[in-house]
Parts: C-alpha cells; structure tokens; sequence
C-alpha cells in the first residue's frame, strides 16, 4: 500500500462525461461488485447519476484541485432527518491514503448542505479496507443490518459522523 500524501481535492457538479468515465472503471476482486453498469444501461434505466435529475441534486464529481482529473465521485443522499452519503475512488486511486481526506470532504459538503441533519453511511461488513478509513474520518457503527444491493443481499453496517477527536 503506497502511503501517499492526499492530493487537494474538490467538488464539482457531475456531468454526463463524467458518468460515462465512472461507468467504465474497473475494481479488482472483491471490489469489483461496486462497478456501475455501463452508462447507456444507466441511462435507459434512469438509474442514480444516469438521470440527469438525480445527478444534478444528488451527485458530485471529485477532481485533483491542480490538474482537474477525474478522481471520484460521491453521493449526498437527503432523507428526513439525514443527509446519507456515499463515494467511490477511481480504482488506481485507492490504497493511496486518499480516502480519509474524501471522506472529510464530503462531511463538510453535506453539513454546509444540511446544518442540522445527521450524516451518515452503509458499508458493507467486509469491507474493512473502506470501514477503517470511515473510521478514522470520525465515523462509527451505530447499527447493522441486511439490505438488497446489485449483487444480492448485503450485510452491512451503518456508520454516523461523530465528527473528529
């Protein structure tokens, strides 16, 4: 694992490019059950960030603040009391400590968002490479539980912000 200093990151609104590019990564095993479908599927299925609606409120592209490439993507998901997120790294941008930083990031969009709401996330159980990084952002396990995913039904925990020590 390379331990990297984090490059400044930002958030931009996603474009469609942008949907497209995240739609053709590539994870190795295990991760590789996070990949999208390919972006005409998402498209026809107006499925997440493949509705230009959804897109446009719920999702953000993430890009290296000196270069602007493409780096990731995150997720603010509103619900009644709690803005849900979720994110993702381009797959030769993990392992490279850059993680923790992303997901600080994407706490102080969603609280400049919501002030009052709770943030929080799903992970899968045994993903301990993502719940370490979770962890170390200032989140912790406050529930757990079954639910449908892509590739089946999941175990996973549901992290809140407690914000950092």
């Amino acid at each position: 694992m390379s331990h990297l200093a984090p490059l400044p990151l930002t958030l931009e609104p996603m474009t469609e490019q942008d949907g497209r590019e995240v739609c053709r990564w590539r994870y190795p095993e295990p991760y590789h059950l996070f990949r999208w479908p390919p972006w005409d599927d998402m498209v026809k299925q107006e499925r997440e960030f493949g509705d230009p609606h959804i897109r446009a409120r719920q999702y953000l592209s993430v890009r290296t603040s000196d270069d602007e490439r493409l780096v990731g993507y995150v997720q603010l998901f509103p619900m009644e009391r709690t803005v849900r997120i979720g994110m993702g790294l381009r797959p030769d941008c993990c392992d490279r400590g850059w993680g923790i930083h992303l997901t600080r990031l994407v706490v102080q969009e969603a609280a400049r968002r919501r002030p009052d709401a709770e943030i929080d996330l799903e992970v899968e159980k045994w993903n301990r490479r993502a719940i370490r990084t979770y962890e170390k952002a200032g989140f912790v396990v406050t529930d757990q539980y079954d639910r449908r995913a892509t590739h089946g039904i999941v175990s996973v925990y549901c992290m809140v912000w407690r914000g950092m020590a």
